[in-house]
């Protein structure tokens, strides 16, 4: 009893409770109030089994494997801008089609930056998720079909490539889904 409040793991950002993505600021920080009180209080209380010897869990979720990887720096900043990153950590299963930074370096000048702006978090957020369908899809398995619903709701379209980007590298596991890595970005 106890062992997951021994080591707990904070977000990127340090915070043990981030954002969501999906709630507005005030819900937010009542929430992080509410959850910082009763994380604090079953810290307490779960620490009461802990030992020295508990092992910290490691992950290696699709983010992980994008800030690993090197080549993902953009798509990794993307995913913090639009607190995506956070969602991609949980549980899953997640299959993410990952363009690599040559692939968004293909976009017209200034769209990156231009997504990256507050105001336009929507598009990004729509952008982002398009790239992602929920569950662990090997890629024999993504082109057996027609197409797939990604997270965004919208219709991906596959057939020998995905919405016409190839797949370079395929099926890297991860602890919470699996990664394609593509040399284009997806624009819903």
């Amino acid at each position: 009893m106890g062992h997951f409040f021994c080591n707990p793991r904070p977000a990127p950002d340090g915070q043990f409770f981030p954002p969501s993505v999906s709630i507005n600021q005030q819900t937010n920080e009542t929430m992080r109030s509410l959850l910082l009180k009763t994380g604090l209080l079953a810290l307490i209380v779960g620490t009461v089994g802990c030992s020295s010897s508990d092992p910290i869990p490691q992950t290696n979720t699709v983010v992980d494997v994008a800030v690993n990887a090197g080549n993902f720096t953009t798509l990794v900043a993307a995913l913090q801008a639009a607190d995506l990153d956070v969602v991609l950590e949980g549980d899953g299963p997640f299959t993410v089609f990952a363009p690599t930074d040559a692939a968004f370096a293909q976009l017209p000048a200034g769209t990156v930056e231009n997504l990256l702006l507050p105001e336009n978090s929507a598009q990004l957020e729509s952008i982002l998720t398009f790239h992602v369908l929920a569950g662990r899809v090997q890629l024999s398995d993504v082109l057996t079909t027609t197409s797939a619903t990604t997270l965004n709701g919208a219709a991906l379209p596959i057939s020998l490539t995905i919405e016409g980007a190839a797949v370079t590298t395929a099926d890297i596991g991860a602890d919470n889904g699996i990664v394609h890595v593509i040399d284009s970005v997806l624009l819903p």
